[in-house]
């Protein structure tokens, strides 16, 4: 992280690092003499909770400026989809026989990279929950397309979670608070593709976007579900419409795809991208 200070006064750093060096005594051993900013359990504190929170706002947002990312692609899709070369160490046949989108999600991360190469990597940049699967796949595409970046929005998780090698280092971040790191995905969407499968966290991050400009709560950005079939045998939309909790007009917030190049040109070609739905939301929520 650049530090550009500009004041004459001592820095933080400076601080932390002499205050460490004092004699060893009761006094200083105490926790009530450790810096606020240096002493781990004072942060941990509920109290420091909204702090916390703004840290891991500020975090990713100030190191994402400092490399110039100005807007993102993201892919969500489920973490326990293998490569087809490895579909027999799949959990289900389910999944072994959805393997195919692995290679559609890193296929699809590839072709958007070559774009964002093209613009010094500010712009398009691809973004997953860099972890394993269809986030592995988003970020290996990246780095397919030769010098790629891409960026992985971790999460401390009791299991699975850890990056995947294929993150670019220098933007490979951590969070505690599932609400701030949903911030980070879609701050900067300019596009979200979902692949299959997918589970709670897929289907959460799904509705979110979808409610987010549905009530004009974000400007339109493509929504691309790829593999009609899958989604289709899972979330009955039809059946939303008709008993009037969403509106036909809702219908059109996403598109189904089935190919990687499908997915690149109807971002393209996407109609009403960066409108905000205003006034009454048809059919209500």
């Amino acid at each position: 992280m650049k530090d550009d200070r500009k004041h004459p006064l001592r820095d933080s750093h400076q601080d932390r690092e002499q205050a460490h060096k004092t004699p060893d005594t009761p006094q200083t051993r105490a926790p009530a003499y450790r810096l606020a900013y240096d002493d781990q359990e004072f942060m941990c504190r509920d109290e420091l909770r909204p702090v916390r929170l703004q840290l891991e706002l500020l975090k990713p947002e100030m190191l994402m400026q400092e490399y110039g990312v100005e807007s993102t692609v993201v892919l969500f899709g489920g973490a326990r989809i293998p490569e087809p070369s490895k579909k027999d160490e799949a959990r289900t046949e389910t999944l072994a026989n959805l393997s195919k989108y692995y290679d559609e999600a890193r296929e699809f991360a590839r072709l958007v990279t070559l774009d964002a190469k093209q613009n010094g990597h500010r712009e398009n940049v691809v973004v997953t929950g860099g972890g394993p699967g269809v986030m592995e796949a988003g970020n290996r595409g990246a780095q397919d397309a030769g010098g790629g970046v891409s960026i992985g929005l971790n999460i401390v998780l009791p299991h699975e979670q850890a990056p995947n090698e294929y993150v670019t280092p220098d933007l490979c971040f951590n969070f505690h608070y599932f609400a701030i790191r949903k911030m980070h995905f879609l701050m900067r969407a300019e596009a979200i593709a979902i692949f299959p499968p997918g589970g709670f966290g897929t289907m959460d991050e799904l509705f979110e976007s979808l409610t987010l400009i549905q009530t004009g709560r974000m400007k339109r950005v493509p929504i691309l579900l790829f593999g009609q079939e899958f989604w289709e045998g899972i979330i009955n939309w039809k059946a939303l419409a008709d008993a009037g909790t969403i509106s036909d007009e809702d219908l059109g917030l996403f598109r189904y795809v089935e190919t990687a190049q499908e997915a690149v040109d109807v971002i393209a070609a996407w109609e009403g991208k960066g409108e905000i739905r205003g006034g009454a939301i048809p059919g209500g929520r």
